[in-house]
């Protein structure tokens, strides 16, 4: 027996020294090699001889490498470490099983990354007597990450390129949008006659309808891209039924169709992104509303599905949908069949409100039954915190309305230098006998008449020349002379991420371009009320 076990100990150790695939290194307690195999002749070019009882393994590492593990494990360990083999066997010689990543250098000086293991020897007393170090060649997998990461950094230009891509279109389609349905509005609130009303009528529905395309393109693609960040947080299911209630209903009306919202008799809510609910939320009750039938119904309810889910489901009185009908729903650009129809539509509205349910950790579907309706659903997960609420202020300071029992006049100041733009929105303040518009063609300029004028509020477009819109913002902010300014954004760059760079920039408000005249005018006495009182009652009602 004593045999047999010397004869296996000795064919283990032959196996050990013939090993070429992996680099064997023994020491002993001091750190001076004993043992040298086949593999790491191979890998690091030395004879045996040339490194028994002469070098330390820490010696065929590179040395700032093995300076650095040191230093850190000083750091983790609150004491002092040698730089050297200390700092390789460090932990081993405390019986830790160590490995690590360092760089082998080879004879002729070229180096290859190498995962190395080491573990203490110890003899019948427990007392260390060496060290056990088995490395690999890690070349081949540092070769693979790094081609990840091209591949990654390379898509995440793509991505960038597409992004921007989507931006510039979004801008360049929406300048002359802007004009047309700007000066069409304008018409309307004019005096047309019968036949001219009508046309202007024509212009802003084709108008409007061709910004929704657009905007439902850039959502999708943006969706897509993974460019689509959402604000996810405690949000009031019936806060946001309110608001849907209150936009679509004319919509409804004009159909001729009835709307049934809940009413909810506790608050219910749900965590999410509050505009992309509305969005969803809008879509299904748009497409309930149009493709319903005369004298037909729409029906909103919501319900606990689970202890943590809760549905919103919109239910129609249309024709339902067959089952090959269902299995076409969310394919983009289609539908199914209703292209010949009365209504207009693009068959993306319900993929992206898919994409944007599943981003809020969300489920949408339907049920439908041919002639008898259809059931859309959306399951949001439950929120267990109600949305802060602002404290409202005691008063809000009275604004200025007359100055010794003339009507005050506020001053504005446009920084555009696209002049279709500027000339609607002089025919819009041309209409308030109460305001007097300044304008400037570039950033530099607008920043000066803002020093010498100091207006009440400024509008800035984003794209000027020499300086864009944000960096004016950043340059008025930091002058005392300006800095109380409210400054609201006036841009064609529509996407969500430049909204949001917009507001986090410090715009009091971002409104897109194309301009629509109500939510313009409204802004605009919100921001001339803020330059009086330095409230924004707007924010103090509904809460932050």
């Amino acid at each position: 027996q004593r045999q047999r076990a010397g004869l296996k100990a000795e064919a283990l150790q032959d196996a050990i020294l013939r090993s070429a695939n992996f680099a064997i290194i023994a020491t002993d307690e001091t750190g001076i090699i004993q043992l040298f195999n086949v593999g790491a002749e191979r890998m690091l070019g030395y004879e045996p001889h040339e490194v028994i009882d002469q070098l330390s393994p820490s010696d065929l590492h590179d040395p700032d490498e093995v300076q650095a593990r040191g230093e850190a494990l000083s750091l983790e360990m609150g004491e002092p470490i040698e730089p050297g083999f200390e700092a390789l066997a460090f932990k081993a010689s405390r019986g830790i099983e160590d490995i690590y990543e360092l760089t082998y250098i080879r004879k002729d000086g070229s180096r290859f990354p190498a995962i190395v293991s080491i573990t203490a020897l110890r003899d019948e007393r427990e007392s260390v007597i060496g060290f056990l170090l088995i490395g690999t060649d890690n070349s081949a997998r540092k070769q693979v990450e790094q081609d990840l990461q091209k591949a990654v950094s390379a898509a995440e230009k793509a991505n960038q390129a597409k992004s921007d891509f989507l931006s510039s279109m979004s801008h360049e389609l929406r300048t002359p949008l802007g004009s047309i349905l700007g000066f069409a509005q304008l018409i309307e609130s004019g005096s047309p006659n019968a036949a001219q009303l009508r046309s202007v009528e024509q212009i802003l529905k084709a108008g409007w309808y061709l910004l929704g395309l657009i905007n439902e393109i850039l959502d999708l693609a943006m969706v897509e891209s993974g460019h689509m960040f959402l604000s996810l947080e405690a949000i009031s299911l019936g806060e946001v039924l309110d608001e849907c209630h209150s936009m679509i209903g004319p919509k409804a009306a004009q159909h001729g169709i009835r709307l049934r919202f809940p009413q909810l008799l506790e608050p219910c809510i749900v965590r999410g992104d509050r505009v992309r609910t509305k969005q969803v939320l809008l879509n299904l009750l748009s497409n309930a509303i149009k493709y319903n039938r005369v004298d037909g119904w729409v029906e909103v309810a919501c319900m606990t599905r689970a202890p943590d889910r809760v549905r919103i489901q919109v239910k129609d009185s249309g024709m339902g949908l067959s089952a090959e009908q269902l299995a076409q729903l969310f394919e983009p650009f289609n539908r199914l069949g209703q292209e010949a129809g009365t209504e207009q539509g693009t068959g993306i509205g319900l993929v992206t409100a898919k994409r944007l349910v599943e981003l809020m950790h969300g489920t949408i579907g339907v049920d439908s039954v041919v002639g008898e309706g259809s059931v859309f659903w959306m399951d949001l997960p439950r929120a267990s915190a109600a949305p802060g609420l602002a404290e409202l202020p005691a008063a809000l300071p009275e604004r200025v309305h007359a100055v010794d029992g003339e009507q005050a006049v506020r001053t504005l100041l446009y920084v555009e230098d696209n002049p279709a733009n500027l000339m609607l929105v002089e025919d819009l303040i041309g209409r308030r006998s109460d305001l007097r518009l300044l304008s400037a063609r570039d950033g530099h300029s607008g920043i000066q008449i803002a020093r010498e004028a100091q207006p009440d509020v400024i509008l800035m477009d984003i794209n000027l020349p020499g300086i864009c819109g944000i960096t004016a913002l950043q340059l008025l902010r930091t002058d005392p002379a300006t800095a109380h300014i409210p400054v609201v954004a006036l841009s064609a760059n529509a996407l969500p991420r430049d909204i949001r760079r917009g507001l986090d920039a410090g715009f009091f408000r971002y409104l897109t371009k194309p301009i629509k005249v109500t939510e313009f005018m409204d802004t605009l006495d919100i921001a001339l009320d803020f330059a009086v009182t330095g409230v924004d009652a707007t924010v103090a009602e509904r809460g932050p």
